[in-house]
C-alpha cells in the first residue's frame, strides 16, 4: 500500500481514538455529560476520517481540489432500482437475522425492538449524521477507490473491510455491553459484517461510482441499531447471514463477468 495512504488510515485511526478517549472520556468521566450530549459527541467523533482527509488534503489528494475531489466522489450516475436495492439488501441482512434468532429463541420478532431513548426523528437524524456522512468520504471516497484500483474485487474489499472494522477497536471496548469471552464473537462479527458491507458497497459502487451508495447502506445499517435489543447470539446469526451474501455477491459478479 502507498506510504500516503498508508498514513492517512494510520492518522484516521489515531485521530478517532484520541477523540473518543479524549473528547468522549472527559465529557463523561469529568463533567458527567447527559446521554444526548454524549450521542452528539459520538458523532463528532465519526467525523475522523473525513476531518484527516480535508485537513491533509493537499498531501493525499496532490494532484486534484477538495471541491474535485467531491464531484468526482457523487459524480456517478445513480440508478434508483440497484440504490433500493442495496438498502433492501443491507435492512433486510439485519430483519432475517432478527427473525432467524426469534425462531431459535422462541420469542416474538417485536420483542427484539424498542422505540430507544429518542424520538423516531432524532433516531433518524443521529443515524444519517455520525458514520454515513462522517466516515464514507474518507473510506468510500478516498480509500475504495486507491484499493479497487490495486487489488481485485475480492482482495480489495477484504482489506477495506478489515480496515474499518479495526478502526471501531476502542468502542468494542468502551461502548459495547459485552465482555469477557463474549468478547470473542462479537469482534469477529465486527469484521465479518463490516467486510460484507464493503462488499455489498463495492458491488454497486463498481457499477454506478456515486458516495450517495454507500451514504446509503452505511445509514440502512445503523439506523436499525438506534432500536435493537439483542444479544450476542444476534451477533453470531448476522454473521453467518453476511458470509452468505459475501458469497452471493461474488457468485453474482463472476457470472456477470463471464457474461461480458
Amino acid at each position: 500500500m502507498e506510504r500516503r495512504v498508508k498514513r492517512y488510515v494510520i492518522l484516521s485511526y489515531v485521530v478517532f481514538w484520541f477523540m473518543v478517549l479524549g473528547l468522549c472520556g472527559t465529557a463523561s468521566m469529568v463533567f458527567h455529560c447527559p446521554p444526548v450530549i454524549m450521542r452528539i459527541l459520538s458523532n463528532i467523533c465519526a467525523w475522523a476520517p473525513t476531518i484527516v482527509l480535508i485537513v491533509g488534503f493537499k498531501y493525499f489528494c496532490p494532484e486534484t481540489t477538495i471541491r474535485e475531489f467531491y464531484k468526482k466522489a457523487f459524480g456517478g450516475k445513480i440508478n434508483v432500482y440497484s440504490l433500493i436495492m442495496a438498502a433492501v439488501i443491507t435492512l433486510a441482512a439485519t430483519l432475517v437475522t432478527v427473525f432467524a434468532l426469534s425462531l431459535v429463541q422462541g420469542k416474538s420478532f417485536g420483542e427484539y425492538w424498542s422505540l430507544g431513548a429518542y424520538p423516531f426523528w432524532a433516531s433518524f437524524l443521529f443515524s444519517i449524521t455520525t458514520g454515513p456522512t462522517g466516515e464514507e468520504s474518507g473510506w468510500r471516497g478516498y480509500l475504495r477507490p486507491y484499493l479497487n484500483e490495486k487489488y481485485s474485487f475480492f482482495k480489495a474489499s477484504v482489506i477495506q473491510g478489515v480496515i474499518w472494522a479495526f478502526w471501531h477497536t476502542v468502542l468494542w471496548f468502551v461502548d459495547s455491553d459485552f465482555m469477557g469471552v463474549q468478547m470473542i464473537p462479537y469482534i469477529l462479527s465486527n469484521v465479518i459484517v463490516m467486510t460484507g458491507l464493503c462488499f455489498i458497497m463495492n458491488y454497486f459502487m463498481e457499477k454506478n461510482d456515486n458516495l450517495v451508495y454507500g451514504i446509503v447502506v452505511h445509514f440502512c445499517f445503523n439506523f436499525l441499531y438506534c432500536f435493537l435489543q439483542v444479544d450476542i447470539l444476534f451477533y453470531v446469526v448476522l454473521s453467518l447471514v453476511y458470509v452468505g451474501l459475501i458469497v452471493l455477491i461474488c457468485y453474482k459478479r463472476a457470472k456477470e463477468t463471464q457474461c461480458k
